[in-house]
């Protein structure tokens, strides 16, 4: 017994939708129901931003759009478009990484890895956002991100040497 064939007429049309995704804006189309986070990894072959639990739950696919940080997973690609996306592959410049990157190094501030890239852009988006000033203000604010194998001290670690590095940098 065949499997039963499919009406392509059935599918809806694809959508344009227009991203400049790590500085090199992309034009593709995509349907409706296309979640950022597969139009990265499947469409771009962007595989350093992770899927996780697939519910926005874990932070693992964490990319940062037009600055801010959120989860690739939950955000339909259409509904970016016109939007710049970071990812963890834009984030290193002239052949140097990221801050952030270095000091993760520094810190040992993963194990397995697999978190380490939405764990990294969510870092990011903290610096930037510049709320947090203390080690449990960066633990509340980066406590969407989960990392099972719990290197969670080395990643306050490295965040906060990043944020001691940048308030340095801005006193006259």
């Amino acid at each position: 017994m065949s499997a039963p064939q499919r009406d392509s007429s059935a599918l809806p049309e694809r959508i344009p939708v227009t991203l400049t995704i790590n500085g090199e804006t992309k034009r593709l189309e995509v349907l409706p129901w296309t979640v950022l986070l597969d139009l990265l990894r499947d469409h771009l072959n962007l595989t350093g931003t992770k899927k996780g639990c697939d519910h926005g739950q874990c932070g693992a696919c964490t990319v940062l759009i037009d600055g801010k940080r959120i989860n690739s997973c939950m955000a339909f690609a259409v509904m970016k478009d016109g939007s710049s996306i970071t990812t963890i592959e834009g984030l290193a410049t002239d052949g140097g990484l990221h801050p952030l990157q270095q000091a993760f190094i520094d810190h040992d501030a993963f194990q397995c890895g697999y978190c380490t890239p939405g764990q990294v852009c969510s870092g990011v988006g903290l610096i930037q956002e510049g709320r947090a000033q203390t080690r449990d203000e960066i633990r509340e604010l980066m406590s969407g991100n989960i990392c099972r194998c719990g290197a969670y001290t080395n990643i306050v670690d490295a965040i906060e040497q990043v944020i001691g590095s940048n308030a340095r940098e801005a006193k006259p």
